[in-house]
């Protein structure tokens, strides 16, 4: 035993001695840094064209939103939308669907990866892992309700007086999500929310993607695994290292999937329609919502940050661009991930504040609510009270925590608000539906770039950093301590 004993400490002091007269003459200059070896190094050496053809770069998610949308805007005022054979548009939408389903197929082992080594790191940083949970949720429950207030200035004041009231009649066949919505009540909501937070069957949650019963069984599990050498966190590591190999593939295959997406969409809409009765609510919703993200948040931003906010959002164009033409948070969620990485977030920020922010954290949605609603009541012949309006925003920040990050979710929980307000019109329901695949996209851009916004605040506000990654230097100190106490103790 004294023979390996001293074998051991011998090749740990090699180590040690090979360590230090390594560092004993005077230090070399480093060799210059090789550019055509990094991201950044190639991003700089290249020309901007070879840049742009990089597969999945954004400016091809760029042109292949553009080409998409003129197509679908010249066949439909060409030939119709009505002419158009039905199944040729769901033969286009199948390539996108496919990338879209990927994605969202990503989503849940993401989240639970990501919450789950999120709470390791808190639980590592005690002083901070408190701070970052109060901070993450009242910023995002403050915000929301900002954009649900100002929306409600913005659509009282502004657009409601130019709506007309409408002289479409009721269909005869009521409109699903009407009669889905219509059926629910607030307190309906509040019932489902907590029920959410407790599923009745763990692996229903996963396989019915209900992502905010999978996020509390993430932090569950988070927080119960023991803190070290632990063989379930080796395992959770190498899941999220294959998840990201697979989000870097789909994401060069992102011009295509976009472009699959929108095309089939443009098809379907009736541009005389769409130009008469829902102009004031495309162009107050969108404007809106623009306003909020370039002027409101920003400013947010700088009040925090103290930085300028536009090359932030401009440098993380990838992820709203996908956002906007997914219509889909939480399929955009591994870019969102990628991209708040690449700003100099913190892991620990990131993982905890993303996956949260996908769930909650709802600005456009939050715009859109009282903007729909108005509309319908408008166009019904029916004008809101004060009273009234607070009810909205009670209500609209309820519904904007509580909606799913996917595709027109919102749609039930708009007929839920309209109705609680005593608000019944089936007929401008159905033309709302018609377009909201439309707005949906801007909503979900604005969500998207909330996340990235609160990544940087968030960052600032808590002064969390990641833990620094353990040396080899250390490790045989370590090693070599061990050992010799060993010796002192035998």
């Amino acid at each position: 035993m004294a023979d390996s004993r001293t074998s051991a400490i011998e090749v740990v002091d090699d180590k040690k001695i090979h360590h230090r007269s390594s560092f004993t003459p005077p230090q070399e200059q480093p060799p210059p840094l090789d550019l055509t070896t990094s991201a950044e190094g190639e991003n700089i050496k290249k020309p901007w064209y070879k840049r742009w053809m990089e597969p999945g770069h954004v400016s091809q998610i760029i042109v292949a939103a553009v080409i998409a949308l003129a197509i679908g805007l010249g066949v439909s005022a060409g030939i119709g939308s009505d002419n158009i054979p039905e199944a040729a548009i769901v033969i286009l939408e199948i390539p996108g669907r496919l990338w879209l389903r990927a994605l969202q197929a990503a989503v849940i082992p993401m989240i639970v990866c990501a919450m789950i080594l999120a709470i390791q790191s808190l639980r590592e940083i005690t002083s901070g892992g408190k701070v970052l949970g109060r901070w993450t949720v009242g910023y995002y429950v403050l915000t929301t309700v900002f954009a649900i207030a100002f929306s409600i200035v913005m659509t009282s004041q502004v657009w409601a007086p130019l709506m007309q009231v409408s002289d479409i009649e009721d269909p005869d066949k009521p409109n699903k999500a009407w009669t889905d919505g219509s059926d629910r009540k607030p307190h309906d909501i509040v019932q489902t929310l907590f029920d959410t937070l407790v599923p009745s069957n763990v692996f229903g949650a996963f396989a019915n993607n209900e992502l905010l019963s999978v996020l509390v069984i993430a932090i569950v599990v988070g927080y119960l695994i023991k803190p070290g050498n632990s063989s379930i966190l080796h395992a959770v590591n190498e899941v999220n290292d294959m998840i990201a190999r697979v989000i870097a593939f789909l994401i060069k295959i992102a011009p295509l999937g976009v472009f699959h997406l929108i095309l089939p969409n443009m098809f379907k809409l009736d541009i005389e329609e769409v130009g008469t009765n829902l102009g004031i609510l495309i162009g107050g919703s969108i404007s809106s919502m623009l306003i909020h993200l370039w002027i409101l948040l920003p400013i947010i931003y700088f009040a925090f940050v103290r930085k300028n906010p536009y090359p932030v959002w401009l440098k993380s164009s990838k992820a709203w661009i996908t956002a906007w033409g997914t219509a889909s948070s939480a399929g955009t969620m591994p870019l969102t991930l990628r991209v708040c990485r690449e700003r100099g977030n913190p892991d620990v920020v990131v993982d905890f504040a993303v996956p949260l922010g996908t769930l909650i954290n709802m600005d456009g949605t939050s715009i859109y609510f009282p903007m729909v609603v108005v509309f319908l009541a408008e166009t019904s012949g029916k004008s809101l009270n004060p009273g009234e309006y607070i009810l909205l925003v009670l209500l609209s920040t309820l519904c904007a925590i509580g909606t799913t990050p996917i595709p027109s979710s919102s749609l039930v929980l708009t007929v839920m608000i309209a109705t609680s307000l005593g608000i019944d019109n089936q007929g401008m329901f159905g033309v709302v539906v018609a377009i909201d695949w439309f707005i949906d996209r801007f909503r979900t851009m604005v969500n998207v770039s909330g996340d990235i916004f609160a990544c940087g605040i968030l960052t600032k506000v808590t002064g969390l950093r990641d833990p620094e990654p353990v040396t080899h230097d250390e490790i045989v100190q370590v090693q070599s301590d061990t050992i010799r106490s060993n010796d002192d103790r035998v």
